[in-house]
């Protein structure tokens, strides 16, 4: 039988914030369009620094930092991913599209592409738009997108959690 021993937090060398804003990032911005919870926001924080993505874009009610409800599960995330806000998704997608990032859509969509059979392009800058817990991405804001990207699901609900949601696309970005 395998002895796996438990790594301490002093044994796993995690970068400082500094190296951190320093280090070399995976193409990649997420925006959150009207993401409600800051609880989803401050997990969105704690996996896009786990990783390392570009940035977070937080648009339309989406709270920012300071707060402590997004501390509270960002653990400090919020200090070494660089985010912005915008008054609405769109905003962001529009400047997104004309620095020449791909953007796609989180979303069940007509012709969405299933993210098992999405294969990112290595170095190609991505942006990928998340929307609010109840209705999702704005439809205007699809309109703008390159294309949609689905998590298929197997179960009897239509939907996951924003946060779960944006940790298994980051997760596809990065390998």
């Amino acid at each position: 039988m395998a002895h796996n021993r438990k790594l301490r937090t002093v044994e796993m060398q995690r970068l400082t914030v500094e190296q951190f804003r320093e280090a070399g990032k995976t193409p990649l911005v997420v925006v959150l369009d009207d993401v409600r919870s800051m609880y989803n926001v401050g997990s969105v924080f704690r996996t896009g620094d786990a990783f390392r993505i570009e940035a977070l874009y937080l648009c339309g009610i989406s709270a920012t930092p300071p707060a402590t409800e997004i501390h509270k599960t960002a653990l400090g995330a919020e200090d070494s991913v660089a985010w912005r806000h915008f008054d609405n998704a769109l905003e962001a997608v529009e400047q997104l599209k004309g620095q020449g990032y791909e953007v796609l859509a989180v979303e069940q969509c007509d012709g969405s592409t299933k993210l098992n059979e999405f294969i990112p392009q290595k170095g190609k800058p991505y942006a990928v738009v998340l929307g609010n817990e109840v209705k999702g991405v704005h439809q205007e804001v699809i309109d703008r997108c390159d294309g949609c990207l689905e998590i298929p699901q197997f179960g009897t609900k239509h939907s996951m959690n924003v946060s779960v949601t944006a940790g298994i696309i980051m997760y596809k970005f990065v390998f």
